[in-house]
């Protein structure tokens, strides 16, 4: 467990790492009576010290969630001025992209970004020749009529949202759309995610 301390204390818990931190009265908010640092302060020391993926991830989701705004984004290549690890984290801006609605949406789609194949679209909206709606798809490349899902445990769980997905399925199959599915595991393998979109790519009239 990380903690930021605005100076130096001893712990004796292994398991608490300290960081030793400059933070501004604005920066410090009251968490059911606990101090903590604003939302944009932690997003800010997050980037600072995750790696790439975990980086774009929170950053996707603050951003999808409405915690954050694009203005909030553009103002962080300021705040991580200087700081180590500003470097790194100044490309993973880049990279946000607040149409992810899961952490799973994110890691599969910079896998195929690093594997050469990113997506043309997120949440991308199929619609039958009359304009209704038929499905939408979480990573896709309206080119070779494909999509790509990725299945977390929660939203797919549940008997009525199986069944509801199952549906989509069909509808964007007989409508000529080919249908990906990726789990957490997949993106654990850097190169399965893109292999499998390439290849999909590949035999697509």
């Amino acid at each position: 467990m990380p903690v930021t301390r605005p100076r130096p204390q001893r712990l004796g818990d292994p398991s608490i790492v300290v960081h030793q931190l400059t933070t501004t009265p604005g920066e410090i908010v009251d968490v059911a009576g606990v101090p903590a640092t604003s939302l944009l302060r932690t997003v800010t020391d997050v980037i600072l010290r995750q790696g790439r993926y975990p980086a774009v991830a929170v950053l996707d989701s603050a951003l999808n969630r409405g915690l954050l705004t694009d203005e909030d984004v553009a103002a962080l290549p300021a705040l991580i001025r200087g700081r180590r690890g500003a470097v790194a984290a100044r490309t993973y801006l880049a990279e946000v992209d607040g149409r992810a609605q899961s952490p799973l949406e994110t890691r599969a789609r910079l896998r195929c970004v690093d594997g050469g194949v990113p997506p043309d679209e997120l949440q991308l909206e199929v619609r039958d020749e009359e304009g209704r709606l038929l499905g939408i798809g979480d990573l896709g490349w309206r080119a070779a009529r494909l999509i790509a899902e990725a299945d977390g445990s929660d939203p797919h769980a549940a008997p009525d949202a199986l069944f509801a997905d199952r549906r989509r399925q069909n509808r964007l199959v007989n409508a000529g759309w080919r249908i990906l599915r990726f789990t957490w595991a997949d993106t654990l393998c850097p190169d399965y995610i893109p292999r499998t979109v390439r290849h999909a790519m590949s035999t697509y009239p």
